[in-house]
């Protein structure tokens, strides 16, 4: 069974895995003893692409502000067996709703039991994925007070537990170190050949586009320029970068960015509520080395 992302995540990487790959440094599969470090994990598309993909990778960090987030991969990599048993049981007890009214309230109760924020990291995480397979979209976004807001999906039977992917994900994370904080602790773990993979909080492309909230603490302009500094310490520091993010036309990243190499690929996407304005749109990609495996698909 092939590892892959557990969660829904808005920007997730899956389908974007092939052009990332083509703009991997070129000679990256003859690197020796390779460090690779996600500051912004996420959904994890391209993590689990990276060490699925390529067997030199000998050491692995990822880090999330988002603690809920981080404590399901420490879940997902410790106590599969034990998440699979809970969430077996809390898909049983929704399964056996009859009505929608009946799911709704459910959902409203297990988002609320959520927000207490005072759970096992077990129940944490059962009810994190029940949440992200049965509110609208699956989006995860918190209100300022880092309390989860999404809406009930309407979803009569979703797949809330799925042991084969869970056993998957458990197997490959067993030796990767996971940080939950500010992403610039992870620059203390980079050594030798290091790769770096960016993908923050997405610069909204207009005033209604904002999916940026996953976490209380905003990611602002000031933030996104806080970030181009740090890609310059790894630069100093002798190692390899890609970031990710969206192509405003402003051009924002295209100037803040120019001391490096900037190309850009395609992807859907299908977060908008209007119809008309889903679709594919160009994304930013950064990176600090010439060579890449292929030219941008």
């Amino acid at each position: 069974m092939k590892a892959k992302p557990f969660v829904k995540w808005v920007g997730g990487k899956t389908q974007l895995i092939d052009q990332l790959e083509a703009l991997l440094p070129a000679d990256f599969d003859q690197w020796e003893n390779v460090t690779y470090i996600e500051p912004f994990v996420g959904g994890g598309a391209m993590l689990f692409n990276m060490l699925q993909k390529h067997s030199n990778i000998k050491s692995a960090i990822i880090n999330d502000i988002n603690s809920d987030l981080t404590t399901c991969y420490k879940v997902v990599r410790d106590t599969p067996s034990e998440l699979v048993v809970s969430l077996k049981e809390i898909q049983k007890e929704y399964y056996a709703l009859h009505s929608e009214e009946e799911r709704k309230q459910f959902f409203v109760r297990m988002r609320d039991e959520f927000n207490t924020k005072a759970l096992d990291p077990i129940r944490n995480t059962t009810l994190f994925f029940f949440l992200n397979r049965t509110c609208f979209n699956g989006l995860y976004r918190v209100n300022k007070s880092g309390l989860f807001n999404v809406p009930f999906g309407k979803y009569e039977t979703p797949m809330i537990c799925d042991p084969n992917t869970i056993y998957a994900d458990s197997e490959l994370l067993q030796h990767v170190e996971i940080l939950t904080g500010d992403y610039q602790q992870t620059l203390s773990y980079a050594k030798g050949n290091t790769l770096f993979y960016f993908d923050p909080p997405y610069r909204p492309l207009n005033n209604t586009s904002c999916f940026t909230d996953y976490a209380k603490e905003a990611f602002n302009d000031l933030a996104q320029r806080r970030l181009k500094e740090f890609c310059d310490k790894v630069e100093q520091g002798g190692f390899h970068f890609m970031l990710s993010n969206s192509d405003c036309k402003d051009m924002f990243f295209d100037d803040l960015y120019a001391q490096y190499i900037i190309e850009r690929v395609w992807a859907s996407r299908n977060v908008n509520a209007i119809a008309s304005k889903r679709g594919k749109l160009s994304e930013i990609l950064v990176h600090n080395y010439t060579e890449t495996k292929h030219k941008a698909v």
